[in-house]
């Protein structure tokens, strides 16, 4: 998040290949837990007795590959995703925000929900599958999609096409506090630095971000705790998938089933995992973006070297890429 604005002394290219890589990295590093999530999430055998021993019996069951499980996949879909969603928001923002830029907390409310309703929707078949790859197991013998083009052609088959939007409403449902929550949330705690944004560090918009991802996420976690149940449950897999409360029809009995087994709190199982990712993950996405930043400003000619990105002398830092003079 942050500000809308571009570093211009980054190509287009430049700046889609350092938020790609902060994407991969930080999402490949954080993977195991979002691995835990889900499958808390879903309710499968190993998350019955708490996070930690969660991460042993899945060690223990399928090996230390199972903690990477749709991890490619979750890679793939990240630029779409984002792209999607950060368009579709700030194109928002252009028509509602004042003269400097903000946006009063019904305006923030609407442009995020929006922002987050059109990549849901858009990306939703990438993210089911994504569910089933993690909730199988890593047995050759035993697990049913070989691959990813493999799920995709064997879900079609055996369930058709609106199989792929199992849970689309209830996580259209889930993104209007979720995208709203992020959005409103970091408005606010920006307006309260009572400094102008473009004067903000970037420690300001790392404690901001990760705040306003943790508040949004909690809010919104029941949502995505029954779609993923919802995801998971299939008619034609042994145990109906492994969802613990199969079997049910629909995000209603979804919601009464898993109350009634776990009590309110089961909405949230997999809610801790889910936290514990949100500093480790932005702060990876934030290291690894301007570590990748710097490599593209020294290779344009605007610092002295990789690891220091003090400005050249007598480089005007307002001059776009190819006007800037190149040392020999």
């Amino acid at each position: 998040m942050g500000s809308a604005t571009r570093d211009n002394r980054l190509t287009y290219l430049q700046t889609f290949s350092c938020t790609t890589i902060a994407g991969v990295t930080s999402r490949t590093l954080t993977a195991p837990l979002d691995v835990v999530k889900i499958l808390s999430q879903v309710g499968v055998q190993e998350t019955q007795q708490g996070l930690f021993k969660t991460f042993v019996n899945l060690y223990k069951t399928q090996g230390l590959r199972a903690f990477w499980k749709g991890n490619v996949l979750g890679c793939l879909r990240l630029s779409p995703f984002s792209t999607i969603q950060y368009s579709a928001f700030y194109k928002i923002k252009t028509m509602l925000a004042d003269k400097d830029g903000r946006m009063n907390p019904p305006k923030a409310l609407l442009a995020g929900s929006l922002g987050g309703m059109v990549a849901t929707v858009v990306t939703y078949p990438t993210d089911m599958v994504k569910t089933r790859m993690i909730v199988q197991t890593t047995d050759r013998r035993r697990r049913r999609y070989k691959g990813i083009l493999h799920a995709f052609r064997l879900i079609l088959k055996e369930e058709g096409l609106l199989a792929f939007y199992k849970g689309l409403f209830v996580s259209l449902l889930g993104a209007v506090p979720f995208s709203a929550g992020t959005f409103l949330f970091y408005e606010i705690i920006d307006s309260l630095w009572e400094t102008p944004r473009y004067m903000l560090s970037p420690l300001h918009h790392f404690c901001t971000g990760c705040l306003a991802a943790a508040f949004a996420q909690t809010l919104s976690f029941p949502f995505d705790t029954i779609r993923k149940k919802l995801q998971a449950q299939s008619a034609v897999m042994k145990n109906g998938g492994g969802v613990d409360v199969h079997p049910f029809r629909g995000m209603v009995q979804a919601f009464r089933k898993t109350t009634d087994m776990y009590g309110t709190k089961g909405l949230w199982r997999g809610n801790t995992a889910n936290l514990c990712k949100v500093v480790p993950y932005a702060g990876l996405m934030f290291m690894t973006f301007e570590a990748c930043k710097k490599s593209f400003l020294f290779q344009n000619g605007y610092t002295q070297s990789l690891l220091d990105d003090t400005p050249r002398q007598g480089i005007d830092q307002t001059l776009k890429p190819d006007e800037v003079p190149k040392t020999r």
